[in-house]
Formats: C-alpha cells, sequence, structure tokens
C-alpha cells in the first residue's frame, strides 16, 4: 500500500511533481592539501638533511584570482563522488592515486568564491615526494612545492557563561624558491558545558587565492593532531627508513624537538625491523625499518 503524505501524494506523484529549481544550488568544489616531506640540501657529508613540510600550490591561469596560487582542486562532476573528484584531481596533478587521502571539513562561507555560491569539500592527501612529476591543470599556470611553516603568534580567552572562547591566531608562511606567501590565520574554540565547536577565519592574506589559508590552516592541525594516537605521519615516508629520518618528519611536522628516548618508545609498535642498512650514508650505517602493517 503506497504511504500518502500530508497533501494526499505518493511519493512517485511527489517526485513527478518535483521541481530542482525551486531551490538555489551551489557548485561544490573538491580542494586538496596535497603534503609531502623532502630533505634539505646538508651542510656537510657526514650530516643528516634537514626536512621540510611541503605543500603544492599552482598558480591560477585564469579569473578569479588570476596569478595567485591557490590548492589544487576543481568542480564535482555530476557523475562522481567527491571522494572521487579528489581522487581524480590528485591524478591529474601530481600522476599518483594510491596515497593517503582523508576528507578534511566543508567551507561554505558566504561569498567565498566571487563566481557564484561554491562550497568546498576539502581533503588531505599525504605523499612521498621523492619522485613526482608536477603538471599544472587546465586552469593553472603553473605547479610548485612550497615549504609550510605554522606558528602560534598569540592567543586569548574570554570566559563566558557556561564555558569560554579562546582565539589562537597563527602565522602560516609559504616559501618556494622565487616567492614567499604568508598569512594569518585565527583558529577560535568555544567550549560551553554540552559542546565544543572550532571555526577559522582569516586576519591576513598576502598572496593566496580564495579562502586557501584556512583550508592550509585546518590541514596542519588535523595533521598535528593525528600524528600523536596513530601512524599517520608514516603514509609520508618512503618503504624503508631510519628512526631518525621518522623523528625528524614526527619534529617537522609538530615544529618542536622531541627526545629521543621517549620518541622511540612511542612508535616501537608502529615500526617493524628489516635485514637492511644505509649504505654510502658518511656515516656508520643505521638498521632501517620499514611501516609495521596490521596483520
Amino acid at each position: 500500500m503506497d504511504v500518502l503524505d500530508r497533501d494526499g501524494l505518493t511519493e512517485r506523484e511527489f517526485l513527478e511533481r518535483y521541481r530542482v529549481g525551486d531551490y538555489e544550488r551551489p557548485s561544490v568544489a573538491a580542494d586538496m592539501v596535497i603534503v609531502t616531506v623532502t630533505d634539505t640540501e646538508a651542510d656537510s657529508y657526514r650530516k643528516l638533511p634537514d626536512k621540510e613540510l611541503r605543500v603544492l600550490l599552482i598558480r591560477r591561469g585564469g579569473h578569479p584570482f588570476l596569478g595567485k596560487w591557490a590548492l589544487p582542486g576543481g568542480f564535482v562532476r555530476p557523475n562522481e563522488t567527491t571522494d572521487q573528484a579528489a581522487a581524480r584531481e590528485l591524478r591529474e596533478e601530481t600522476g599518483v592515486d594510491d596515497v593517503y587521502l582523508e576528507q578534511l571539513y566543508t567551507f561554505s562561507d558566504v561569498g567565498r568564491d566571487p563566481r557564484a555560491w561554491v562550497m568546498s569539500c576539502s581533503y588531505m592527501a599525504l605523499i612521498n615526494g621523492e619522485h613526482l612529476q608536477l603538471q599544472a591543470g587546465d586552469d593553472a599556470a603553473e605547479a610548485a612545492w612550497f615549504k609550510a611553516t605554522y606558528r602560534l603568534l598569540r592567543e586569548r580567552k574570554e570566559h563566558v557563561e557556561d564555558g569560554y572562547v579562546k582565539t589562537l591566531e597563527y602565522e602560516l608562511k609559504l616559501s618556494s624558491e622565487e616567492e614567499e606567501l604568508t598569512a594569518v590565520v585565527a583558529r577560535t574554540v568555544t567550549a560551553r558545558a554540552t559542546s565544543t565547536s572550532t571555526a577559522y577565519a582569516i586576519v591576513a592574506n598576502d598572496g593566496l587565492a580564495f579562502d586557501h589559508a584556512k583550508i592550509i590552516a585546518c590541514a596542519i592541525e588535523r595533521l598535528r593532531g593525528k600524528v600523536n594516537y596513530t601512524d599517520i605521519a608514516l603514509h609520508l615516508m618512503p618503504p624503508l627508513f631510519t628512526l631518525t629520518e621518522l623523528q625528524q618528519v614526527y619534529e617537522v611536522i609538530l615544529d618542536k624537538e622531541l627526545l629521543k628516548a621517549a620518541f622511540r618508545r612511542k612508535v616501537a609498535d608502529l615500526v617493524a625491523e628489516t635485514d637492511h642498512y644505509t649504505e654510502n650514508a658518511g656515516h656508520r650505517p643505521s638498521r632501517l625499518y620499514r611501516r609495521r602493517l596490521e596483520e
């Protein structure tokens, strides 16, 4: 027996009369924070190279924000999910698809895109960038890796009824060989007895298109949070690595030095020894490890 609604319509009758145009519909984009960790040039043959956290940006080849740097991404097509769109864009920009890909957040502030009502379903991808061949998409003039730092500038806390509001302002700095982009992003945490919410706002911005400074800040916050209780950092490593190299990756993500003994206890269950050692490294050979896969 068909179920009737309050207007006496069956579901089939309702769908036949439904007019999609009665409601304005947004466009949906899938934007990606593609993160890697690379070596810097070592000062000495015997010294291990430092690590840098890098984010992939594209220089826009068309309006809006012509010539500005932006995150890789594009509009979701009618025949795909946002996950599929993100994977497609990742493959088109980097040539890889079998990597860690995580949905971050949906950014839907009014006016975030001057063209129209556009919502961004953002993603974070973690890759080992040693052998990537970058290529700019159709709307991009070029693609490049930028060194990323994200550091606390100031914070303030205000007590309100049944809780508090804490605002932390961070400086986001993105540097390439040719230029440097900067932004100040505020992260506001509102905590009450029954709920906690977090909001991001751009305080200052120099060189980044759209609201992409917020998306990058959100990704770095997510990465820093998860590195403390998951094996997420191992997705940035090559198949074989030393524990010192892994510690360097943790340190560059967290932007602080870690005690060697405590770090090795922390990651003991995440890695497995191999019978391989470093070669031609200019110092005593070190044992190589791999990610411990769930059995």
